[in-house]
């Protein structure tokens, strides 16, 4: 499947991409803001990224930019599944391209996602010192529950606390118009 914003492109994690994967994410203050990603992040972490299995009740992309020469990948965006139905958020985007709206516009895109699937459930968490973060997450209608918790930072090396957040996609309508297009 792929998803396409105005100027974003959610698309499939092939194995060969490994080396864009590498180049976007091989930084530590975006390293550190991600709970599973390990610091120092090396090639065959982007290798081992970008061949892990495709699972039916998740949804994961590469953020690409198909607008800019060679189509570089920016980041990344997911969804996982948790128990009661619910669905979890993760994405990062390198920090060349951060401040630009690129992140909140990948939520909004793989959120439609959710909704096409049927997923009306969501959760995110953000590290307390990555307030952007939790930016991204209220313009793409994120409540704050009201809690906090500690949460395990590969790239930290040890654990921080998150704001946790939740949508249900079921209160929100139809979101933003997009094109989906599903991949053979």
């Amino acid at each position: 499947m792929f998803h396409r914003s105005q100027r974003v492109m959610l698309r499939p994690i092939w194995p060969e991409d490994w080396p864009g994967i590498y180049e976007a994410i091989n930084d530590e203050t975006v390293v550190r803001n991600l709970a599973r990603a390990p610091w120092p992040y090396t090639p065959a972490d982007a290798q081992a990224f970008a061949c892990l299995p495709r699972k039916t009740d998740e949804a994961k992309f590469l953020i690409t930019l198909p607008e800019a020469a060679g189509a570089p990948v920016v980041g990344s965006i997911g969804l996982e599944p948790l128990d009661g139905g619910r669905h979890e958020l993760g994405y990062w985007v390198a920090r060349a391209w951060w401040g630009r709206g690129i992140a909140t516009e990948a939520v909004h895109g793989i959120l439609e996602v959710a909704r096409m699937r049927g997923w009306n459930r969501v959760s995110a968490e953000h590290f307390l010192d990555n307030p952007a973060s939790g930016r991204v997450l209220h313009k793409a209608g994120f409540a704050p529950t009201g809690q906090t918790a500690l949460r395990y930072s590969r790239g930290r090396g040890c654990e921080a606390r998150v704001a946790c957040f939740a949508l249900d996609l079921a209160d929100q309508g139809d979101g933003v118009s997009v094109d989906l297009l599903d991949a053979a």
